[in-house]
């Protein structure tokens, strides 16, 4: 029975029983997986991260995986969407391009994206974490923050207890491993989720925030990647403690609204509080090619196909995009990003493409592109989509046909029914991750 007092020293995460400080094995079951923080009893923010999360489902699927190297991706043109642990020790990193991680790992088993598949799972997970607070805000597929202030009474046991029953809960039903970082803020849950991956569970409470931060690279901040990482060694900061020393004002004098940020995050403050399911920002999807394509007629096809999976998404998720952007890559890696705002939202792959195709229209100069994207951003409720089209007198006839193919493909497969710019072409290999 797991423990319900208000002190709570320690516990065992494979039996839940309390534990008396200082033991290094469960009194009950002999586990050595036991967590002791002096404010465990206390700190009810989470975040809950998936472990290898594709890698890990191809892994449940076909156990002959089991011990070996991973990689989700594919093609020579893409990138690692992600790897398993095996892999990572070989050196290989999302990402990163396939040839370098076959380079790196030439055993590794590569297995292209099966992204209905991984959103099906996250979903299952997501219904579990529902199930212990209402309060669950998803930042990507695989991973969330919690609240569970409150929940005491509910589950008959302290959060952190809670959440080590649903790590075990979703080991057990979903046959993947999860890690868990408990704190007092949403920033540092989500560095403690990182801390002891695979099958983590870690604690970071208020008062060793400062001490435990001041020693760490300034990339432990969100937001401080490679290339401002640089311009803060330039300047000769190299870790959150050096940040932690600086005026707040001074940060923001030299880095602008981005320095009060370093100032509060390196100090452990961060007041942004678990939200209600935040709503996607956008619904895109991409391919990169096996070879570089700049004849307008070849880059078509893509469009029009990527323009119906996102078509397909957004009805599925029964939202619409306001905004279509185009998303090209040339073959010197060089991003170009159009966008353009309709007057009213749509979710057809007909409105999304003759956009799209408008767009690009103006980038066919010759330039050799790797990759093509097309989405739609400034979501809206699906109600609001597409009204009847007083000016396009064609409009509504290939709306109509649109939703012919819809019912068909729903039926019988997505395959089932192509249009004349998809007809007979080579399909797209989607990028890992889409």
């Amino acid at each position: 029975m797991a423990a319900q007092n208000d002190h709570l020293p320690g516990f065992c995460r494979d039996c839940l029983t309390g534990q008396p400080e200082g033991r290094k094995r469960c009194s009950q079951c002999g586990s050595p997986r036991l967590v002791y923080h002096p404010e465990l009893a206390r700190l009810t923010l989470a975040h809950i991260d998936c472990d290898a999360f594709y890698a890990s489902i191809e892994k449940r699927d076909n156990p002959d995986l089991a011990d070996k190297p991973v990689i989700i991706g594919g093609g020579k043109r893409g990138v690692v969407s992600t790897a398993c642990y095996i892999a990572r020790i070989h050196g290989v990193r999302s990402a990163m391009p396939m040839f370098k991680a076959l380079e790196a790992c030439p055993q590794a088993v590569v297995i292209p994206p099966n992204m209905e598949k991984y959103v099906r799972v996250g979903r299952q997970v997501r219904a579990m974490m529902e199930e212990l607070t209402p309060l669950v805000q998803p930042i990507s597929i695989d991973e969330a923050f919690l609240e569970l202030s409150g929940t005491e009474m509910l589950h008959h046991a302290p959060p952190a207890q809670v959440l080590a029953r649903f790590a075990q809960r979703v080991e057990r039903e979903v046959g993947i491993t999860v890690s868990v970082g408990l704190s007092y803020c949403k920033f540092l849950a989500k560095v403690a989720s990182d801390l002891q991956k695979p099958r983590g569970f870690s604690v970071i409470g208020e008062a060793e925030a400062l001490s435990f931060l001041a020693p760490r690279p300034v990339t432990t901040i969100w937001g401080v990647g490679k290339a401002f990482a640089a311009t803060l060694e330039r300047d000769g900061i190299r870790t959150v403690g050096q940040l932690q020393i600086m005026e707040e004002t001074e940060l923001m004098r030299r880095y602008g609204s981005i320095g009060q940020r370093l100032s509060r995050l390196s100090r452990g403050i961060d007041d942004r509080e678990v939200h209600l399911n935040d709503a996607a920002k956008s619904v895109s999807s991409e391919t990169t090619f096996f070879d570089d394509i700049w004849r307008h007629d070849d880059l078509v096809p893509h469009l029009r196909s990527l323009s119906e999976k996102v078509a397909w998404r957004l009805k599925k998720a029964g939202i619409a995009g306001h905004t279509v952007v185009l998303k090209l890559k040339t073959a010197d890696f060089k991003g170009r990003t159009r966008n353009r705002r309709l007057e009213d939202p749509t979710q057809l792959a007909d409105r999304i493409f003759r956009t799209g195709l408008s767009l690009l229209e103006k980038e066919t100069d010759g330039t050799r592109f790797r990759l093509i994207g097309i989405g739609v951003t400034d979501l809206r409720e699906a109600a609001l989509a597409d009204p009847p089209d007083l000016v396009d007198a064609q409009a509504a006839r290939r709306a109509a046909a649109e939703g012919a193919m819809d019912k068909l493909r729903e039926k019988f497969g997505k395959s089932t029914v192509e249009t004349g710019y998809t007809f007979g072409t080579r399909k797209p290999r989607p990028e890992p991750g889409e």
